[in-house]
C-alpha cells in the first residue's frame, strides 16, 4: 500500500510548530506610527502574556506571537490559556484576540479572523487544517499590496489559487517577492527551519557617555546600528531572523525584547522598534522595587543582537550592484524620468571629501558614473567621528564669544583666544556651550587665489543637547551642519 501523499507546502516528517499570536486591534498601527502611550501599553501587554509564556517575540506595535505548545500543555490546552491571557490582558482595559495555528503566518490571520463581527476573540485553527484555513483568504492579506493587486487582475484572488500555481513557474513570473508569498499561501513561514544562533558575536551596540535621555538622538543611533548590522550579515552572506534590542539605563536596569525581523526590517523599522521598546519602558514602575517610572535616568548602552540567522537567499540589487532597489520604487522612478527628464529623479551617494557638503552628492537614480570624490581616499582634514545629520546648504552667520563676553578668535598658529562658552546663530538667542573640540585647521587650494581657502573648524556642544559643526574663516563664525 503506498504512502499518503504529504501536504503541499510541507515538509514530510516534519510536525508544523503551533503559534499563538496575540493581537490588539486598538494598539496596532503602521511602521512609525505609533505614539509613546502606545508603547507604553504594548509593553505592560508584552509583561503580562510573559506571566504565561516567558519567550514572547513582539512581531511589530499590538501584535505579539508565542510558541503554543509548551503553555498549552502546562495550563490544560490552547483556548485554556488563550482565555488567561485575555482575560489578564483585559484587567489593563485593553481589548485582545489570540489566534492559533500551525505557523505564524496562519496564526496571525486567525487573530484577526473576526475582528470585524467581533463573534469570538479566540480563533483555533485545528493542527494539520492551517493550509485549508489559508486558502478561503484573498491575497490582499499578504504584505506586498502591490504584488497582490497584479494577482488579483490575473484572477488570482485567493491563497488557495496562488498555492495551485506550480512554485518554479511563480518564481520566474513573480521573482523573490511572488516566492515569499507561494510559501505563505502553502503553509509556510518565510522563517526557514534551519535558524540557528549565529557561531559569531555579530552585534553591534553603542555606549552613551553622557547617558542619553533625549529620544532623537536614541532613534539615530539605532538607525545606524541597524545600518552595521544589516552590512556584517551581508558580508558573511546571512540574513536576520530575529534581532534582539537591548537597552541599559543610567542605574543598570536592562531591557532586552526580541523583535521579529526575518530579513524584512530596514533600518529605518529597526529604530522604530527600538523607540517603541524605550517608550514602553516606562509603562509601570519596576517591580523589583519603588522606583517610579521615568526615573531610571538616560540611556548608556544600546546592542542589537541578530539572535537568529540564515543564509541569505539573495535580493534583487539596483542595476551596477550598488543599494538594494525594489521593484516598485524603480518603475515609479522610470515613470518620472520618462515624463520629465533624466535629471529628474536623484538620489543621494555617499562619497569623499575634507568638507561635509561634499560628503553627500545627488546623481539621477540610474546614473552608473561615479561620485566625484571617492570614499575610500584618506582625505586628510576630514572631521573625525561620525559625520552631521543636517548640513546647511548655506552656512549660517554665528558668533561664539568666551566668558567674558569676547569674541573667540583663532590665530595663524591655531591658537584659541579664549574657552568658547555661547554661541549665537543668526538672530537665535544664545546657547550655552556645554563642551566643544578642535580647531581642525584646513587650507585648500592655496595655490588659486579665486578658489583659495582657509579655515578652524569646531565642535561645539549646547546646552539643549544638540551639537555643531561650526568655523571660523577670515575672522568670522559660521554654523556648516548639526548633529541631530
Amino acid at each position: 500500500m503506498s504512502k499518503p501523499a504529504a501536504e503541499p507546502g510541507r515538509v514530510p516528517g516534519r510536525v508544523p510548530g503551533r503559534v499563538m499570536v496575540l493581537r490588539c486591534p486598538e494598539l496596532c498601527a503602521a511602521d512609525g506610527d505609533g505614539d509613546r502611550e502606545t508603547a507604553r501599553l504594548f509593553e505592560r501587554v508584552i509583561r503580562t502574556v510573559t506571566g504565561f509564556c516567558p519567550a514572547v517575540e513582539a512581531v511589530e506595535l499590538g501584535v505579539c506571537a508565542f510558541a503554543a505548545r509548551g503553555p498549552a500543555r502546562y495550563f490544560g490546552g490552547e483556548r485554556v490559556v488563550a482565555e488567561k491571557i485575555i482575560a489578564a490582558v483585559a484587567g489593563l482595559g485593553i481589548v485582545a484576540r489570540i489566534g492559533a495555528a500551525d505557523g505564524l503566518f496562519a496564526a496571525g490571520l486567525a487573530a484577526r479572523a473576526d475582528q470585524d463581527t467581533g463573534t469570538d476573540a479566540i480563533v483555533l485553527v485545528p493542527p494539520g487544517a492551517s493550509l485549508s484555513f489559508l486558502g478561503r483568504w484573498p491575497v490582499r492579506v499578504l504584505a506586498d499590496d502591490e504584488l497582490a493587486r497584479l494577482l488579483t487582475r490575473l484572477g488570482i484572488r485567493t491563497l488557495a489559487d496562488l498555492a495551485a500555481l506550480p512554485v518554479h513557474d511563480v518564481a520566474n513570473r513573480f521573482g523573490a517577492a511572488g516566492t515569499a508569498a507561494h510559501r505563505l499561501a502553502s503553509g509556510h513561514d518565510p522563517r526557514p527551519v534551519a535558524a540557528t544562533a549565529p557561531a559569531k558575536d555579530l552585534s553591534v551596540a553603542l555606549a552613551f557617555d553622557p547617558p542619553q535621555t533625549s529620544a532623537e538622538p536614541l532613534v539615530f543611533a539605532a538607525k545606524t546600528l541597524a545600518e552595521q548590522m544589516h552590512a556584517g550579515l551581508g558580508a558573511k552572506g546571512l540574513s536576520c531572523v530575529r534581532v534582539q534590542v537591548h537597552a541599559r539605563w543610567e542605574d543598570g536596569t536592562e531591557l532586552t525584547r526580541a523583535w521579529r525581523h526575518d530579513g524584512l526590517l530596514s533600518a529605518v523599522q529597526v529604530a522604530d522598534r527600538v523607540r517603541w521598546q524605550l517608550d514602553g519602558r516606562r509603562a509601570e514602575p519596576d517591580r523589583d522595587g519603588p522606583q517610579a517610572a521615568g526615573e531610571t535616568g538616560g540611556v548608556v548602552l544600546l546592542r542589537l543582537v541578530p539572535d537568529q540567522v540564515v543564509h541569505a537567499t539573495g535580493q534583487q540589487l539596483a542595476l551596477w550592484g550598488e543599494a538594494v532597489v525594489t521593484d516598485r520604487v524603480a518603475r515609479a522612478a522610470m515613470r518620472v524620468q520618462a515624463l520629465l527628464g533624466h535629471d529628474a529623479v536623484l538620489r543621494p551617494s555617499l562619497s569623499g571629501g575634507r568638507n561635509v557638503a561634499e560628503q553627500v552628492t545627488q546623481r539621477p537614480f540610474w546614473d552608473s558614473q561615479g561620485p566625484a570624490f571617492r570614499k575610500d581616499q584618506p582625505w586628510p582634514g576630514q572631521i573625525p567621528g561620525p559625520a552631521p545629520a543636517c548640513v546647511f546648504t548655506e552656512p549660517r552667520e554665528a558668533l561664539v564669544t568666551d566668558d567674558v563676553g569676547q569674541a573667540v578668535t583663532v590665530s595663524g598658529r591655531c591658537t584659541v583666544s579664549g574657552i568658547p562658552a555661547t554661541l549665537a546663530i543668526g538672530t537665535d538667542p544664545p546657547r550655552e556651550i556645554t563642551g566643544w573640540a578642535g580647531p581642525w585647521p584646513l587650507t585648500e587650494r592655496w595655490w588659486d587665489t579665486d578658489s583659495a581657502s582657509r579655515r578652524a573648524r569646531f565642535q561645539l556642544v549646547t546646552g539643549d543637547g544638540r551639537a555643531w559643526l561650526a568655523a571660523v574663516r577670515d575672522g568670522r563664525w559660521q554654523v556648516e551642519a548639526g548633529y541631530w
